[in-house]
């Protein structure tokens, strides 16, 4: 992050000239649909052209001609300004951040996204910014990608980054399990009548065990109560804190939502949880970060640990055996988009480390935002107390 700063003191002083930014937009032949969707929002041109300290990730024409071409890219059709103005809030960072100051350390930037209506992150949505190789990349919803193309275009109140593809707004936590084909999350959360709820929470930071480490349970989670499923559930939940994966540290332990400690081991650039190994990290959501684990996580073994030399990390439900059938999914819907390069989330290499874990294509038609919940948080709090102190 330092040189990230260090990079937002420097930009503009290293612009030898600026223009507004109506004007860069208006000489700059390959935004001028980003142009038109500025213009299409009352008012909105004058706030972004009074506005400093900004970068914008500006969507080439032939991004937005692929985005229209999508189902979600009908509300630009339907001139649905409140989408409109929401997804175009989503590419404009806080702060004025240089190409050559990202590296292949990812970093995590607040945009100026803060309706509460479409996410729950203090501070605003982020998107995450990594260098792969020669190229800048910003993931985003759904782990959704867009290469920069054309860098560093200076205009008076920041910098323009010219990218390949529509960014993708992060959706809600259950919407994101279902597109990425975590039905075991989905249908657990459905069981435990939790969806609402985990939909609304605010500063999330979810551990998202995949369909085959529900399936290795699979014998022990058709008795389970309600309140032992929420139990569950909620130790797999941290509040409050949204912990990308450049914020754990070897031998971190983080209080779960259901009071129980978690414990972070970092071994050879592989990331655990307890003994969960994280085979997908930074998958953001409306209200905060998923990282999709390869264990589901027992609230009265605490103190399991991964063996970093298993390909496969044993279950924490000791006398649990597996199942075909995957409990909770009967009515959950299949995913009908890929995540990345991936089948789905649910298919993850367990081989796989934090760094080799993110994907390299985005998903087309998923890029509008969805509105998130209203529900409170107290049902997740409630009926927890038999499972945790069984």
């Amino acid at each position: 992050m330092a040189a990230i700063a260090s990079a937002q003191d420097n930009t503009m002083s290293n612009s030898s000239s600026t223009m507004s930014l109506v004007d860069l937009l208006g000489a700059t032949e390959s935004l001028s649909s980003l142009a038109a969707a500025v213009m299409s929002v009352p008012g909105l041109a004058e706030t972004l052209g009074s506005a400093t300290n900004i970068t914008i990730l500006a969507p080439s024409n032939d991004a937005f001609e692929s985005f229209t071409e999508t189902p979600s890219g009908g509300a630009l059709a339907a001139n649905d300004t409140t989408a409109i103005q929401a997804l175009l809030q989503y590419h404009i960072i806080n702060g004025t951040y240089l190409s050559n100051a990202v590296t292949e350390t990812p970093v995590f930037l607040p945009t100026l996204l803060n309706d509460t209506a479409y996410t729950n992150v203090t501070g605003g949505q982020v998107v995450e910014a990594v260098r792969q190789g020669e190229n800048v990349v910003f993931y985003s919803g759904l782990l959704s990608n867009s290469s920069v193309t054309t860098a560093d275009q200076n205009f008076t109140g920041g910098v323009v980054h010219i990218i390949d593809t529509v960014l993708t707004v992060p959706q809600n936590v259950s919407s994101t399990a279902i597109a990425a084909g975590l039905s075991g999350v989905a249908g657990a959360l459905t069981q435990a009548e939790l969806v609402d709820t985990v939909d609304s929470l605010m500063d999330v930071t979810i551990f998202a065990p995949n369909n085959s480490a529900f399936q290795a349970i699979g014998s022990a989670l058709p008795n389970l109560t309600m309140a032992e499923l929420a139990g569950i559930l909620q130790y797999h939940v941290i509040n409050g804190t949204v912990a990308y994966s450049s914020m754990l540290e070897n031998e971190m332990k983080v209080p779960a939502l259901s009071g129980g400690d978690l414990t972070i081991t970092i071994e050879d650039g592989a990331v655990f949880v307890n003994s969960a190994k994280v085979l997908i990290p930074d998958v953001l959501v409306a209200n905060g970060v998923v990282h999709v684990i390869d264990n589901v996580l027992n609230p009265n073994n605490t103190t399991v640990m991964p063996d970093p030399t298993a390909s496969v990390q044993m279950p924490a439900f000791s006398g649990a055996s597996s199942m075909e059938e995957l409990a909770f999914t009967s009515g959950i819907p299949t995913p009908t988009m890929p995540v990345g390069t991936m089948p789905t989330m649910a298919e993850a290499d367990p081989n796989a480390t934090m760094a080799s874990s993110t994907t390299t294509s985005a998903i087309p038609g998923a890029a509008l935002p969805m509105r998130t919940g209203a529900i409170g948080a107290a049902v997740l709090f409630a009926g927890a107390g038999a499972w945790i102190n069984a």
